[in-house]
């Protein structure tokens, strides 16, 4: 038997057993960040800003001196530009492993609590794989890993669908009668 062309006793097989193959979600998974374990965190690897949403930042009780100056603008997902609050720096822990992170705070939407992105998987030598939807790391000479929620990834991805402003019919958008 085989399962999108890889035979049962492949190790490309076994990586990917919990998730329905084929797929295209994100990989969304629970980090412990300021001492709270968090829901909903997407691993970017095509990122450099580690970004930080506003159910977070009130559900970590923070403040807005807790912030300090982040000037530069962001292009979020829908394309808009955004002027971020601030940026705070926060351990984040995955297994055994803790690094600082500093987190751009965003108030705009977002389905993602945050978003942790290449720094983050370069400081814990983390190998991510959206295939897989899994990231492995080293930890006291062991290979540990996260696992991502393809549930959780999808809720994001509806939650996003739902979020989109109604687009306007192009009669209306070129002032027609």
């Amino acid at each position: 038997m085989e399962d999108e062309g890889y035979p049962l006793g492949d190790k490309r097989f076994q990586e990917n057993i919990g998730t329905i193959q084929p797929h295209d979600d994100a990989l969304v998974v629970m980090l412990r960040i300021g001492g709270y374990d968090v829901k909903m965190v997407m691993v970017d690897q095509g990122s450099g800003a580690k970004t930080m949403y506003p159910n977070l930042y009130k559900g970590l009780n923070l403040k807005p001196d807790d912030l300090i100056a982040y000037n530069s603008p962001l292009i979020i997902f829908d394309g808009k530009v955004v002027i971020p609050r601030g940026q705070i720096r926060l351990p984040v822990q995955a297994g055994s492993k803790v690094v600082e992170v500093d987190f751009i705070m965003v108030d705009a939407y977002s389905p993602y609590i945050a978003i942790v992105a290449r720094p983050w998987l370069h400081a814990l030598g983390i190998v991510s794989s959206t295939l897989y939807l899994k990231v492995k790391y080293s930890s006291r000479d062991q290979i540990k890993e996260l696992v991502g929620s393809p549930s959780i990834a999808r809720q994001c991805m509806a939650a996003t669908i739902m979020h989109q402003p109604k687009a306007e019919s192009s009669a209306s958008a070129e002032g027609g009668s």
